[in-house]
């Protein structure tokens, strides 16, 4: 027998019920999923400029360096090709690197490293070697970093075969996103909003949670229109949602749109993140 459908403007949870969780915020949450990777798999390790003992520039990375050592928590230079193509090479030797860049900005210096060697090599060696790498760049705008700190570059790497792109939108989707990309055989950038660190959410604490690529998420139900967002539109979204329903009154279910055009009247579903892909070679 199916189950009843949610009436209209019903938000509903991302964590299915029974499932024990912790309440964290977005910026653990990912702390949470590198540790968990780490301790799961001894080939899973991370570079990045200020990740070690400083813990990162945001605070991502603080305890990792302690728990695991400076040979699986490298600390580097400010050289974003050396930081990708090092993980390139690394990735065709058999071990996961997970590489942090400090700004997404700065994905576009090792253009060539993310967009030719990670996305491209696989293929162009018909397919006898794998790439498992995770590219983590914090991306989006927040407080005054400036214009060369805060670009949503996302749109680039979906534009470009070979290479996986996810977009959490909450903290449990950064923790299940993340270990997906950490144990998927191909490259993935991972972009995770700025403005998001501090948002506090239910995640699973069970250390196999995953969020699989390629699925949506409906967030809000409604019978009009279909609203897509992801990243940081998500919260978004079902915020304007919940505003324009309140002022339609109880006769109507109106929500948002993440278009440019602004909020619409009604919508079917919020969604909850993005990881777009191309077939991997087989």
């Amino acid at each position: 027998m199916s189950a009843t459908p949610a009436a209209p403007g019903t938000l509903i949870s991302e964590v299915p019920p029974g499932v024990e969780t912790e309440r964290i915020g977005y910026s653990w949450a990912i702390n949470h999923a590198l540790a968990e990777e780490m301790r799961r798999d001894p080939r899973v390790w991370m570079m990045g400029q200020d990740i070690g003992k400083m813990g990162g520039v945001f605070g991502v990375t603080r305890g990792l360096f302690d728990e695991f050592g400076p040979m699986r928590v490298r600390d580097t230079t400010i050289n974003e090709t050396f930081i990708v193509g090092g993980a390139a090479g690394a990735a065709m030797t058999g071990t996961i690197p997970v590489v942090e860049l400090q700004f997404a900005d700065f994905g576009l210096v090792a253009g060539d490293e993310i967009f030719h060697k990670l996305a491209k090599w696989r293929y162009m060696h018909g397919g006898k070697l794998e790439l498992p790498a995770v590219v983590r760049l914090p991306t989006g705008v927040v407080g005054g970093a400036g214009a060369e700190h805060s670009q949503s570059l996302e749109a680039m790497g979906m534009h470009v075969p070979g290479l996986k792109v996810a977009l959490p939108a909450t903290p449990a989707d950064a923790k299940g996103l993340l270990k997906s990309a950490i144990r998927d055989p191909n490259p993935v950038l991972f972009f995770e909003h700025k403005g998001m660190y501090r948002v506090k959410g239910e995640v699973p604490t069970d250390d196999d949670y995953l969020v699989p690529f390629g699925v949506a998420a409906v967030r809000r139900t409604g019978d009009a229109a279909t609203v897509v967002a992801t990243g940081l539109m998500v919260p978004r979204a079902l915020e304007a949602a919940e505003k324009l329903s309140a002022e339609a009154g109880s006769g109507a279910q109106p929500s948002a749109s993440a278009s440019n055009a602004g909020a619409r009247k009604r919508n079917e579903g919020i969604g909850r993140s993005f990881c777009g892909e191309f077939p991997a070679v087989s």
